[in-house]
């Protein structure tokens, strides 16, 4: 059972819903960056069929040691519960002066689960801006494409260059649109990505000891990330740059059935949004 000082918040967990994705600075210690650079070079580390209970994968690598870390347990328990399953992984090593980037994409066909998959990548050393790294654009994981669908775009407002420090991780809505960089360095570049599956419901899975005093009314709007502080409805109404005005409306009201769906809260709303929309009177 791990700790709840190693389980996400409420207020993380509200962040990941509003805009789909965690991030964790530095979170995995040297040595396991330098092995698990070692074992990519080496060709030891191998994925498993999918579906295979996640405790039973890696033995004898260090994606092992990573996954067995407290603050990664902790983090895959918040979002998918206790053993997951197995989904696939991807080595990604991009070489020195690589002359091409990867289109924006999501990484499944159309999928409109409420229940939703993680992905967590990986970054074993520090990367630059000019190494490229991943790129993902915050809030897109209710615009549900198909793969590589939305290949075309470039330079999306409010899009994030994951610009890093070794041994830090994101942890992904698998619905998140994003793509690998152009690495423009003469160094190679790692990033290890693993997708997991639910196999329990999804429901206060996390540390909800804050739940209710992080409920508060009359919220406005804001743009960004979340703050230290903030409660759930702020954080739920929160815009992003690239929205419209009626369409971050719509994006709220996602957020607010996933929040429901999360909690066990079918009253739970933001600003009468979802509540107008089921105002049916016999």
């Amino acid at each position: 059972m791990i700790e709840k000082k190693h389980l996400l918040t409420s207020q993380q967990m509200a962040e990941f819903v509003a805009r789909g994705f965690l991030r964790f600075d530095e979170l995995v210690p040297d040595d396991i960056n330098q092995a698990v650079m070692r074992g990519i070079d080496q060709q030891v580390i191998k994925g498993h069929p999918a579906g295979t209970p996640l405790s039973e994968c890696y033995h004898g690598t260090p994606i092992r040691k990573l996954l067995d870390l407290p603050q990664i347990q902790g983090i895959i328990q918040s979002l998918v519960g206790e053993n997951p399953r197995f989904d696939h992984d991807a080595i990604h090593v991009r070489e020195a002066n690589e002359g091409r980037a990867q289109g924006l994409h999501a990484d499944s066909i159309i999928d409109c689960r409420t229940h939703f998959d993680i992905q967590l990548m990986y970054f074993p050393h520090d990367v630059p801006l000019e190494m490229g790294g991943t790129l993902l654009l915050p809030g897109s994981h209710f615009r549900r494409v198909n793969e590589m669908d939305v290949a075309a775009y470039q330079n999306m407002r409010g899009q994030i260059p994951m610009v890093c420090k070794a041994g830090s991780v994101l942890a992904l809505h698998h619905g998140i649109w994003h793509c690998g960089r152009q690495n423009k360095t003469n160094r190679r570049r790692y990033m290890f990505k693993l997708r997991l599956n639910p196999t329990v419901r999804q429901l206060r899975l996390w540390n909800t000891d804050d739940l209710d005093k992080k409920y508060r009314r009359h919220q406005e709007m804001f743009v960004g990330p979340a703050k230290e502080g903030d409660d759930i409805r702020a954080i739920l109404g929160q815009r992003e740059p690239w929205f419209e005005a009626a369409s971050g409306r719509l994006e709220v009201v996602n957020r607010i059935k996933l929040w429901r769906f999360l909690t066990g809260d079918e009253n739970f709303d933001v600003q009468y949004w979802l509540t107008r929309l089921e105002n049916v009177p016999a």
